[in-house]
């Protein structure tokens, strides 16, 4: 099967069109959440992944637009988008978000958005986090976003290595245990503008990351136009 995984859309829809192109035909679409949030798109967004059949998980920000008192831990700009937010989707979004769980298990892949110990919250930065969330799931092949950047967890006795996930380049998986993140769509944060997303061919045992170039500045209007804080459109382009 060829599978594209995408995370951390945060309603920005032209990134999500521009990796819908880049990816082309596959057979299934799984997301690791923050599907909504930051961005000025999120019905659209929404929308257009259920369109794609897409199955994943819950991400915080997607909690926090439903209503959870998560919200409280958000910087002001995020509080302020994601009170817009909540206004702003339809009872068709809220209801599509509100049925993804917290963790679930794909064709052998076991899916989270922070980590496998707190789904919504853990940062998974270090290869201690790393192990230990593997631990949790007991799988061998395991997803998740929350950073908004890229990174391959390859276990390692107790602790995990950081391998690199560049764009362009494919990951032999093996027989190896793993904890992938393909990055944010939406909202890179590893200096790098451009869309991230990942393409699993799971009868070769490849990864491949993508880096897909998008109209950021449509994004940019768009955020200023709905009255959103004007830094989440200023870091669209510098990838932060």
């Amino acid at each position: 099967m060829r599978i594209a995984v995408v995370s951390d859309v945060h309603a920005n829809l032209p990134a999500l069109e521009a990796v819908i192109e880049a990816v082309g035909r596959v057979d299934a679409w799984w997301h690791c959440g923050d599907v909504v949030d930051y961005g000025p798109h999120p019905d659209e967004v929404v929308a257009r992944l259920r369109d794609l059949g897409a199955q994943g998980v819950l991400g915080n920000h997607d909690a926090a637009a439903l209503g959870s008192s998560i919200i409280e831990w958000f910087n002001p700009f995020a509080q302020t988008a994601c009170l817009w937010t909540r206004d702003r989707i339809s009872a068709e979004t809220r209801a599509w978000l509100a049925e993804l769980p917290q963790t679930a298990t794909i064709e052998g892949w076991a899916l989270v958005h922070g980590s496998f110990r707190d789904p919504l919250e853990e940062y998974v930065t270090r290869g201690s986090q790393a192990a230990a969330s593997m631990a949790v799931s007991g799988a061998r092949l395991a997803l998740h976003g929350h950073t908004h950047v890229p990174r391959a967890w390859r276990k390692a006795g107790d602790d995990a290595r950081d391998l690199p996930l560049t764009a362009g380049r494919s990951l032999t998986l093996g027989d190896d245990t793993w904890f992938l993140n393909p990055g944010s769509v939406g909202q890179p944060r590893d200096r790098d503008p451009r869309a991230a997303a990942l393409v699993l061919d799971t009868d070769a045992g490849v990864a491949t990351l993508l880096r897909v170039p998008y109209d950021i500045g449509t994004t940019q209007v768009d955020i200023r136009r709905a009255g959103l804080p004007a830094i989440l459109a200023d870091r669209l382009e510098a990838g932060l």
